[in-house]
C-alpha cells in the first residue's frame, strides 16, 4: 500500500490522536471516519428541508418556529468544529 507523508502542526496532530477510538487505531482510520462536507449547509438550506417535509406531512413544526430559523439567517455564526473540541 502506498503511503504519504503530511506534516501536521502540535495542535492538529493531538486533536487527532485524541480523536483515535483506540490505542491500536490509525491515522488513517481516523481521517477515513472523519466527515468534510463538499459544501457547507447554511441555515436557508434548513429552513427550506424543514419546510419541504412539513408540506409533505412527514414533520411537525409551528411557523413562528421557522419564522424565528428565518430571522438568525441575519446572524450568520460558525459552529465548533468537533476536532477543536473533541469531548463534545
Amino acid at each position: 500500500m502506498a503511503t504519504k507523508t503530511v506534516t501536521l502542526e502540535l495542535d492538529a496532530y493531538d486533536k487527532l490522536k485524541r480523536a483515535k477510538r483506540t490505542v491500536r487505531e490509525s491515522f488513517s482510520s481516523v481521517v477515513r471516519r472523519a466527515v468534510f462536507p463538499d459544501t457547507p449547509v447554511t441555515a436557508r438550506d434548513l429552513v427550506a428541508t424543514l419546510r419541504k417535509r412539513m408540506a409533505s406531512g412527514t414533520l411537525h413544526l409551528s411557523e413562528e418556529t421557522l419564522d424565528l430559523l428565518d430571522e438568525y439567517q441575519d446572524e450568520p455564526r460558525t459552529s465548533e468544529s468537533v476536532w477543536e473540541n473533541p469531548s463534545r
